[in-house]
């Protein structure tokens, strides 16, 4: 019998979601310089310079990779030799450990965790509860692999009942390009293949859990039809040409994880759940001596990614900047904005068009007229730091507020994460109006170009608050210009059939 307390499972849990917040596990860090090596798309290279600057900020900084600090997802294997100093349940322990996590002050977590998901959506205030998976087991430990999942990744989860003869392959490649760029490639597909329905969906996410090692299987050679299967897959996927941030590139997905579970005869579940750039997971086993340790990585694993996009980038004063300026803006050019901008994601934009609905107007110093809204919901801010990691948020989901929000308000840009749908673009041509993209999975190094924030409306939705931000260089790309073009319809059409014809070129 080993005895463990209470409080080492709530320590180690707590502890573990701190390290993961700020530091990535070293293979996808390696995973994505070897993919920036590689990489021939200006656009996607410029994206993975700055995923890994941000990484080497965050492990130094200690401070999160992402705004977004997730949605925590545990699998615990307990040995069924344990016994417990201490009266809390399991699954109390767990959430004790999350809740000192998200809430130490030296590194706060953003808390993104609502209750009544289908009515109020009410946030819990410290991150919790977790989703929790528990598996009694021979053995006298417990075991702990944890995830904080980020939600633009997490809401790109697909799930299928395919028939016992379809390709299951086939399913990925035609899925992946309906996902968009908002899972934040370049990153990892998680598989789950049998079972039933949800247990597809568990495996997938289980997948994801272990470390990027599709270059040895490479090299060896596949030994069985899973490890074919993620070979074929990554291969396929990445022949889409869809790229970094979904500009178009060679390297969408780094690797492809598969765990599978006997299924009935006439049934085929498979699911899939994209892992974005800030993949953050830990493991560690509880012995009953004490709380789990985590060694933190050397800074020297970290490359060192030089960027400097300043000879070619275009200076934007947002103060003075006008609708006849933006008109000449295209699509992939890439530019620094400066000056003062208004922030905004989905709950916020409710509120403001429930308003102007209902003939209030906007807030005080609330004004739109010739500004910029960010899709974001920032980290708090931790010592002397101006705002927390502030890093975009998905814009298609500001797609169904778009039009009303450009024909009453006299906005003329917004800027978010991925792509926009068709409904967002053409809001967007309509108008005469422009979409920038920031990049997902730099939100440390998005915050450094932030000199001043305020709060100046709905400070009672948290981090879904207006906030006004003073920026100074801030690099961003166009993504949508005033006449509709798309840099994420363009761009991976382009790399696509560059891919094609080099492959065309070496059968040749």
């Amino acid at each position: 019998m080993t005895l463990i307390r209470n409080e080492d499972l709530i320590q180690s849990v707590a502890d573990a979601l701190q390290y993961i917040s700020y530091y990535h596990p070293l293979d996808f860090v390696q995973a994505v310089h070897a993919a920036y090596e590689r990489e021939e798309s200006p656009a996607a290279k410029d994206a993975m310079a700055q995923i890994l600057i941000n990484s080497r900020l965050c492990a130094e900084g200690k401070r999160p990779i992402c705004q977004d600090t997730g949605i925590v997802t545990v699998f615990l294997k307990v040995g069924m030799d344990v016994r417990w100093e201490g009266g809390m349940s399991l699954n109390d322990m767990v959430n004790e450990g999350v809740r000192r996590a998200y809430q130490l002050p030296d590194n706060v977590l953003r808390a993104s965790i609502l209750l009544d998901p289908a009515g109020a959506r009410k946030n819990t205030g410290d991150n919790t509860p977790a989703v929790i998976h528990t598996e009694l087991v021979p053995g006298n430990t417990i075991e702990v692999k944890l995830a904080a999942k980020g939600g633009g990744s997490e809401n790109k989860s697909k799930l299928v009942m395919l028939n016992p003869s379809d390709s299951i392959v086939d399913w990925v490649v035609k899925t992946v390009p309906t996902m968009g760029a908002g899972w934040c490639p370049p990153g990892m597909l998680g598989i789950g293949i049998g079972g039933t329905s949800e247990k597809a969906a568990v495996l997938a996410k289980e997948s994801l859990m272990d470390p990027i090692d599709i270059h040895e299987l490479r090299m060896r050679g596949p030994a069985n039809r899973i490890e074919e299967l993620r070979l074929e897959i990554m291969d396929r996927v990445n022949d889409l040409g869809i790229g970094a941030q979904g500009l178009g590139g060679l390297t969408t997905v780094l690797d492809v994880k598969i765990l599978d579970y006997p299924t009935h005869a006439a049934s085929l579940p498979v699911a899939m759940i994209p892992n974005c750039a800030a993949t953050r997971h830990a493991h560690f086993t509880l012995d009953g001596s004490g709380v789990a340790e985590l060694t933190p990585p050397s800074l020297d694993a970290w490359p060192q990614i030089s960027w400097d996009v300043g000879p070619r980038a275009r200076k934007v004063n947002l103060d003075t900047v006008s609708p006849a300026e933006i008109a000449t803006w295209k699509t992939g050019e890439t530019l620094l904005l400066s000056g003062k901008m208004l922030t905004g994601r989905d709950a916020a934009h409710k509120r403001l068009l429930t308003m102007l609905q209902n003939g209030e107007g906007l807030p005080p110093g609330v004004d739109f007229k010739n500004k910029f809204i960010y899709y974001v919901g920032p980290v708090d801010a931790v010592r002397d730091e101006v705002i927390g990691p502030a890093g975009p948020t998905t814009a298609t989901r500001m797609d169904k507020f778009t039009e009303s929000l450009l024909a009453q308000t006299g906005l003329i840009g917004m800027i978010g994460k991925a792509e926009r749908g068709q409904a967002g673009i053409d809001a967007i041509k309509q108008h005469k109006a422009v979409y920038l993209m920031a990049v997902g999975g730099a939100a440390y190094l998005v915050s450094k170009a932030i000199r001043k924030s305020k709060v100046i409306a709905f400070a009672d939705l948290g981090m879904e608050a207006i906030h006004e931000f003073e920026v100074e260089e801030m690099p961003v790309t166009v993504a949508v210009d005033v006449a509709g073009n798309s840099v994420h319809k363009t761009g991976p059409e382009i790399w696509r059939q560059r891919i094609a014809e080099s492959h065309a070129l070496e059968l040749s």
